[in-house]
């Protein structure tokens, strides 16, 4: 069908303007940070050693790699006296807070998913965690079998959960799932008795046991149900800001010096406690190093 030259210009104008407003929105988060003169970090409060809070700051592996891209950040856009802001997240509010502009990236145990990757972005993957359980040293339980007509619990909004099931269907098990609004919540309705077993990433899982009153009452059992990888969490299709976060996180690999912040986080005494969590890197982990990459799962 023949259309006029009026109805063709109109086209090409509207074409024109749903790609400048593309090319706009790409650009958000560094003209946001420009304008606003802060970056603003989104962290968990605790997902030890990972990210955390002690003494009411932020530390941990991955804030420190936030604090990287921060002083990137500064460098790209030429403003050392940006101010870094911080703002807690969980894992029902991490995505809804990144869409909304309260924060400009999220530094924390979120996996890159695929299905995730339909609403946020994802830098190079800095850590690789494995999923396994916390369960009470006394109670018996090893494997998935054993959690037959029991009560397990994961936090709201992770990936956690879909493998607890996963299982349920494969191995024909009776399991009745619960919830917890954060991970200390759900590390403790394992602790008091409520659920047999917490699953959740090894890393987190490990960081709890430390810091509680009484880490041999605990240990972490059972197969690795999943290998998972984690990134700093990024507005969708924003390419600039990407890119900055891939050339700082991808630094850190090349240079060894994320091999620094594992020690220092993994290997090291670390507060609050300055409990050693003593937990060698896993085989997923050495993958990741070996071979940096962005891939979700």
């Amino acid at each position: 069908m023949k259309r006029s030259a009026t109805s063709l210009i109109i086209s090409t104008f509207m074409l024109c303007t749903v790609g400048a407003t593309s090319q706009i929105q790409a650009a958000d988060t560094l003209a946001k940070i420009k304008s606003s003169g802060k970056i603003v970090i989104g962290h968990r409060e605790s997902s030890d050693p990972i990210s955390y809070v002690v003494a009411g700051k932020p530390v941990g592996y991955a804030v420190d790699i936030c604090n990287q891209f921060a002083n990137d950040i500064k460098k790209e856009l030429k403003m050392p006296g940006l101010k870094v802001e911080y703002k807690a997240v969980t894992s029902s509010t991490r995505i809804p807070e990144l869409l909304a502009g309260n924060i400009d990236m999220e530094c924390g145990t979120t996996t890159n998913s695929k299905q995730r990757q339909e609403q946020v972005g994802f830098s190079t993957n800095y850590y690789a965690t494995e999923v396994r359980m916390a369960v009470k040293a006394n109670s018996g339980i090893k494997s998935l079998a054993d959690l037959n007509g029991k009560a397990v619990v994961t936090t709201q909004g992770t990936t956690s959960d879909k493998y607890i099931k996963m299982n349920e269907k494969g191995q024909a098990l009776t399991i009745q799932n619960i919830y917890g609004k954060d991970h200390s919540d759900s590390f403790a309705m394992m602790a008091s008795g409520r659920a047999a077993a917490f699953v959740m990433d090894d890393n987190i899982l490990a960081g709890l046991v430390a810091k509680s009153s009484t880490p041999k009452a605990f240990a972490i059992v059972g197969p690795v149900l999943s290998s998972e990888p984690y990134g700093i969490m990024l507005a969708k299709g924003d390419t600039k800001f990407k890119a900055i976060a891939d050339r700082t996180v991808n630094n850190l690999w090349k240079t060894g010096q994320m091999d620094a912040l594992y020690k220092k986080w993994f290997l090291s005494p670390i507060p609050p406690k300055n409990t050693n969590l003593n937990m060698p890197q896993s085989s997923s982990y050495k993958k990741l190093k070996a071979r940096p990459t962005d891939a979700g799962i």
